[in-house]
């Protein structure tokens, strides 16, 4: 188990037009909350989506667990944050995202990655 003081901020800017990124983040961040990592997911861009209800249930990759697991492992145990301008920009409310997502600005981003404890780790 890691130290647990540790926090990784894992950042997705890019949705399925480049699935394999994308899952690679989603996995890792899975991956670092089941080790027991406090965990802080941020989509933005394209990624933006895959918090919304129903679009990680429809993105399959061939050997790869399935997005909408990995994003629910994340929100189990860490926190699941959309970026509020990439939100903004497509019409999506805290209210169109699944459950337990939030939308933050770039000044939460930019303190979390900042805290003396936190590895930022950009998809």
């Amino acid at each position: 188990m890691s130290d647990p003081r540790t926090r990784l901020i894992v950042k997705v800017t890019s949705g399925v037009e480049a699935l394999e990124r994308l899952n690679q983040a989603f996995t890792v961040a899975a991956t670092a909350a089941a080790s027991g990592v406090e965990v802080s997911l941020w989509l933005t861009g394209e990624a933006t989506w895959l918090a919304v209800p129903g679009r990680a249930e429809e993105v399959t990759l061939p050997y790869a667990a399935e997005l909408a697991e990995l994003r629910d492992a994340v929100l189990a145990a860490g926190t699941l944050t959309v970026c509020g301008q990439c939100a903004a920009r497509r019409g999506l409310e805290v209210d169109d995202l699944v459950a337990g997502a939030t939308i933050r600005g770039a000044a939460a981003f930019v303190e979390e990655v900042m805290a003396p404890e936190a590895q930022a780790l950009v998809y």
